[in-house]
């Protein structure tokens, strides 16, 4: 029997985001009913998958902090429908960082949101520049997560990925086959090297994918990494207490043993990716994980609810319920 699962990089498509549906309808169509259900589908493919908890995100997109709002309200109706099986990450209008913040309190405090998901950059900008920082200076304060996912590559940033080869396969190259990991933990790099962990020792990030490609290279990083600047937190530190890695969509032993070299079992949760990736593909992955010698049953515990629940302050149960 497997142990009861939270997953955290699970995603909704709303229609108060203008352009939404017809942003995804080219990217993934057949996805369409699964992204938008906020009910009965969803549920039964939770279900499928032996799925305690989800928390919903928007899938990435941009849009004005007015829609966010819209799109929040839609997720928190949804969540008080059915408080067992769904909690919210609070999407924000990134662009304007001072409504991003307000947003996210408003998300937390009054819509029972657990933190926030937000889009890897904004039109090629990160957030190491400090007019994003009231962000996560917002985040510290409400003690509550910032996740930072992958999103889609700007017209600049795209043209990195194109070569002697198709629009299309420099679309997945920018996406899922790579660019969306790369430049997700290239931002890790480059929030430490900008000093945020240092001003903010209580930040708490999340990322998906197994680390993001940094897991892999972090042997090599570390020692770079001490030439970026005087730091009071270097590299290790910040990333043993302020990095927190879901599974999402990487769904073998592999990635997961070199993720166990390098982080703390207590960092590390399970995630699927859904409707992007399947919740029994998922479960499959958590069968094989409980068959392997990589984790006892207390590890296995901690990767599949344990940790989540900590770091949300949620709670699950093992049986399902709607």
């Amino acid at each position: 029997m497997v142990p009861p699962l939270i997953a955290l990089e699970e995603h909704f498509l709303s229609n108060k985001i203008n352009g939404a549906v017809e942003r995804y309808q080219s990217v993934g169509a057949h996805l369409l009913p699964k992204l938008q259900s906020l009910g009965d589908e969803r549920l039964k493919d939770m279900d499928a998958g032996s799925l305690n908890l989800q928390v919903l995100s928007h899938t990435p997109l941009s849009a004005p902090a007015d829609e966010c709002r819209q799109a929040n309200d839609q997720l928190a109706e949804a969540c008080r429908n059915r408080p067992k099986r769904f909690a919210g990450f609070a999407m924000l209008p990134m662009q304007d960082p001072t409504a991003a913040a307000d947003e996210l309190e408003r998300a937390v405090t009054q819509l029972g949101f657990v933190g926030a998901l937000v889009n890897n950059h904004v039109e090629g900008t990160f957030y190491d520049d400090e007019k994003f920082w009231p962000v996560f200076e917002r985040a510290v304060e409400l003690d509550v997560p910032i996740y930072l996912h992958p999103t889609f590559a700007s017209d600049d940033m795209l043209e990195h990925y194109k070569g002697n080869y198709s629009d299309k396969t420099a679309f997945g190259l920018s996406t899922a086959a790579w660019g969306w990991h790369t430049e997700t933990g290239l931002h890790i790099l480059r929030l430490f090297a900008s000093g945020l962990f240092d001003k903010l020792p209580g930040l708490k990030i999340a990322i998906g994918h197994m680390g993001e490609m940094l897991p892999f290279a972090f042997d090599r990083i570390l020692p770079l990494s001490k030439g970026w600047g005087d730091r009071k937190r270097d590299l290790k530190t910040v990333w043993a207490e302020n990095i927190w890695i879901t599974t999402s969509g990487y769904f073998s032993l592999a990635p997961l043993s070199c993720l166990l070299q390098v982080s703390s079992v207590d960092k590390i949760m399970y995630s699927v990716d859904y409707p992007f990736s399947t919740n029994e593909k998922g479960l499959a992955f958590v069968k094989e994980m409980q068959a392997s010698d990589l984790v006892d049953d207390e590890q296995l515990d901690k990767i599949c609810y344990r940790n989540a629940e900590k770091l949300l302050r949620v709670s699950v149960r093992s049986e399902t319920e709607s």
